[in-house]
């Protein structure tokens, strides 16, 4: 398996740790997604595990404030003090070892980037990654700690200039806000439009602080959008935001929360346009970067149908391999039963969605969205300039 000193397989960070970050069963961030999701890598020959360590309270303090992360502790512990910092009822309630299940997300990925960066491998994946709405001081959307800030934030402490690209149904605000004054740091979001969808940010003149304007890029779809204008905008502003910033270093977030079989959003994705994007993804790391790529997972609420596939993809473009034409026959009897149980069955026989799985985009939609991603491109290349 060693290439050049490098395992050739990409590094898979996942372990019995992984199923710890828990809200409840009743929350939609579920940990049941890993079981069928790592058994279906393995039908593939996923083997190059690592499983997630604590990140140290340092660590966490490179982005988020030391009183966050004590209230984090303490309400790790004591379920009855009263809500604060975005932890309570809703969206983040507190469970038991909050902040070490939450820590071991972000050591998760800071590990993964340190791996990278000492050439052992050329990519990454940490499929429960990607908790990208968690602020500085304050818990939001199902996230505690802000692991792919946090990975970025060590490989910029590397030296290296950052491409991070979220492609999750909702907007990367925590991401953007933490490196918003950094030149050496572009976001790039696309994602349901703000004005119907949580965070209710992520507009196009979202363009990063003063001293960094143009590194945060956001492409805020229609509802009801399809494979067709998400995808034209990937491929229209990523490699040409790559030629403008030459990154050395990517890092991107894989929410599958965009697809047609999504419980919580509106958007109208397929498989087909994650095989696309990934396989672009893969060509501009090794275009721009030496192949330094961590990729991280992200929402993804429909567990049985749309996450595994959706991470194996990622997978799969990071292993320079094709999607086989039909998942394993004895994976989707394993999980028949429980899918149907919790109504998100039968498991697919394809990689790939049918083409006809949902309806063409409208007319007005499609001109909408390619209208808004150009605007944004403009607006990113109006103050980018290529690094002396």
């Amino acid at each position: 398996m060693e290439v050049g000193g490098r395992d050739s397989q990409p590094l898979l960070v996942y372990g019995d740790v992984s199923l710890t970050y828990d809200f409840g069963p009743e929350h939609p961030l579920t940990p049941r997604r890993f079981p069928p999701s790592i058994e279906l890598l393995q039908t593939l020959g996923a083997t190059n595990f690592a499983a997630p360590r604590m990140a140290t309270d340092d660590e966490l303090a490179r982005l988020h404030t030391p009183d966050y992360i004590r209230t984090v502790r303490a309400m790790s512990h004591d379920h009855f003090l009263p809500p604060q910092a975005g932890i309570g009822p809703g969206d983040c309630p507190p469970f038991d070892a909050m902040h070490e299940a939450s820590a071991a997300v972000a050591g998760g990925s800071i590990d993964a980037v340190d791996r990278i960066l000492a050439t052992e491998v050329e990519h990454a994946f940490h499929p429960g990654g990607g908790l990208h709405h968690a602020m500085a001081g304050r818990a939001s959307g199902f996230c505690i700690y802000n692991d792919v800030a946090l990975a970025v934030a060590r490989a910029r402490d590397a030296g290296h200039r950052v491409l991070y690209v979220d492609l999750d149904v909702h907007h990367g605000d925590g991401t953007q806000a933490l490196f918003w004054d950094d030149p050496q740091v572009l976001t790039f979001s696309i994602h349901e439009t703000g004005m119907v969808l949580f965070p209710g940010t992520g507009f196009v003149d979202e363009r990063g602080g003063e001293a960094a304007l143009g590194t945060a890029v956001n492409v805020p779809l229609q509802p009801f959008s399809g494979d067709g204008s998400w995808l034209a905008a990937v491929e229209q502003l990523v490699p040409a935001l790559a030629d403008a910033f030459r990154p050395t270093f990517l890092v991107t977030q894989h929410g599958c929360d965009t697809h047609a079989y999504d419980p919580l959003a509106h958007l109208r994705l397929t498989t087909r346009a994650y095989h696309s994007a990934t396989l672009l993804l893969d060509r501009v790391c090794h275009s721009y970067t030496g192949g330094r790529w961590l990729a991280t997972g992200g929402g993804g609420y429909d567990a049985y149908r749309v996450v595994p596939r959706s991470w194996s993809l990622v997978w799969l473009a990071q292993a320079h391999r094709d999607p086989p034409a039909e998942t394993d026959p004895e994976w989707r009897g394993a999980w028949e039963a429980e899918s149907t149980r919790f109504h998100q069955s039968p498991p697919p026989v394809g990689w790939l969605d049918p083409e006809d799985l949902v309806n063409p985009e409208p007319r007005d939609i499609a001109e909408t969205n390619a209208k808004t991603a150009e605007r944004a491109l403009t607006a990113a290349l109006e103050h980018l300039e290529e690094p002396k």
